[in-house]
């Protein structure tokens, strides 16, 4: 039972993955891509590693699995910033179609 529950949550973490890549390439300016690839690919990845952990139970692998799901969520979101004012700050520009730009005031260089 545990194994069908952990290929359910692989199969949905395969298609949350999918779709974050598919935003990456279709996505218009660097902004919306890094969304895309922190909030749809973060969290396929998670559920990727909780059905893993499922699947393989309390072994080494999924106990492994399970150390991974809290490393990723730090690491994704401190690196998306890092790359978000990163861009923002060497000037690259946001899409001709933004309605706001929330930086402006935020990250205002002097």
């Amino acid at each position: 039972m545990n194994e069908t529950i952990g290929l359910v949550f692989i199969g949905i973490g395969v298609a949350f993955d999918f779709f974050g890549c598919l935003g990456l390439l279709r996505l218009p300016d660097v902004y919306n891509r890094l969304q895309s690839a922190t909030k749809s690919v973060t969290l396929g990845t998670w559920s990727i590693l909780f059905g893993v952990f499922l699947y393989y139970g309390f072994t080494p692998v999924g106990v492994k699995a399970l150390i991974c799901i809290p490393l990723l969520y730090f690491a994704a979101t401190v690196a998306a910033h890092a790359l978000i004012r990163g861009s923002y700050i060497s000037g690259i520009k946001l899409w001709k179609k933004s309605v706001i730009d929330d930086y402006k005031s935020e990250w205002k260089q002097d």
